[in-house]
C-alpha cells in the first residue's frame, strides 16, 4: 500500500485522469457506479467484490438512500470526503485522513474498482489510470474554500451547456444547474440532498451558509486569477 506523507487530521486534495486522457465514464451506470463506489468503498472492511455482491442482492439504490446489506460488518468510514466532481475521464476529491492509512485504503479500493469493472465492461486491459493518484495537502481555510470552489463549480461549469465562458455569464442558472449534478457534490454540500457520501461539518466551519458560499462562488468564478489562487493545488 502507498505510504503518504500526511495523517489524521490532514485535509488532502487527490485527483487521478484517464491513461493519455481517455475516458474512465462512458455512461450513467459507470457514473452511478463512481458513486457507488464513493460510499461503499469508504468503511474499515468490506466483502472481497463489495459492489458485485451488493448489485447481485438486487437492492434498490436509488438517489437518495443506499442501503447498507445486515450480513456486512457496520459501516465505518476511514474517510470524511468533503467534496468531489467526476468528469470524462477524471475526478477530483477533497478527503480528511480520519483513520491512519484511511485515505490510501479508500484510493487503492476506488482506483482498482473502477479500472476491474471498465476492462471487464468494455473488453480492455492494462491501466486504465495514468498513474498513482496524486495527492497534497491542504493546510489553511482559505485554500479549502478555493478548493471546494474549483472542484465542485468550476470543474462542473466546464460541463455546462456552452462551456465555463457561458455558465459564468450565466451564473445563477449554471449554479442551479451544477447543484443538480447528480456525479458532484454541489447538491449535498449545500444540503438540497443528502446521499450520505460526503460530510457536512466543514460546511458550517468555512460558511454560515448556503447563500454565503453561492456569493463567494460568484465572486471567485469571475475572477481570473482563480488558478493563480490555488496553485498548484489543482496538481493537473
Amino acid at each position: 500500500m502507498r505510504k503518504e506523507p500526511f495523517s489524521v487530521g490532514n485535509y488532502v486534495h487527490v485527483y487521478n485522469r484517464g491513461n493519455r486522457k481517455q475516458a474512465i465514464v462512458h455512461d450513467n451506470k459507470d457514473r452511478n457506479r463512481f458513486l457507488h463506489s464513493l460510499f461503499y468503498f469508504n468503511t474499515e472492511q468490506t466483502p472481497s467484490n463489495p459492489l458485485q455482491e451488493l448489485y447481485e442482492l438486487r437492492l434498490n439504490l436509488n438517489k437518495s438512500e443506499w442501503p447498507w446489506p445486515k450480513n456486512w460488518r457496520p459501516r465505518k468510514p476511514i474517510v470524511s470526503i468533503v467534496a468531489f466532481v467526476l468528469m470524462k475521464n477524471h475526478f477530483h476529491l477533497l478527503l480528511k485522513e480520519i483513520k491512519e492509512g484511511g485515505i490510501s485504503k479508500f484510493m487503492q479500493r476506488l482506483g482498482t474498482g473502477i479500472s476491474m469493472h471498465y476492462n471487464i465492461k468494455y473488453q480492455e486491459s492494462g491501466s486504465l489510470f495514468q498513474g498513482s493518484y496524486k495527492a497534497r495537502c491542504v493546510d489553511e481555510d482559505l485554500y479549502l474554500k478555493y478548493l471546494s470552489l474549483y472542484i465542485q463549480i468550476k470543474n462542473t461549469f466546464e460541463l455546462y451547456p456552452g462551456g465555463l465562458k457561458k455558465a459564468t455569464k450565466e451564473f445563477d442558472k449554471a449554479y442551479n444547474w451544477a447543484v443538480s449534478y447528480p456525479y458532484g457534490s454541489l447538491g449535498d454540500f449545500v444540503g438540497v440532498r443528502d446521499r450520505g457520501i460526503i460530510v457536512k461539518n466543514i460546511f458550517s466551519e468555512l460558511f454560515s451558509n448556503s447563500e454565503e458560499y453561492k456569493d463567494f462562488a460568484r465572486d471567485s468564478i469571475s475572477d481570473m486569477y482563480l488558478d493563480e489562487k490555488l496553485g498548484d493545488l489543482t496538481l493537473e
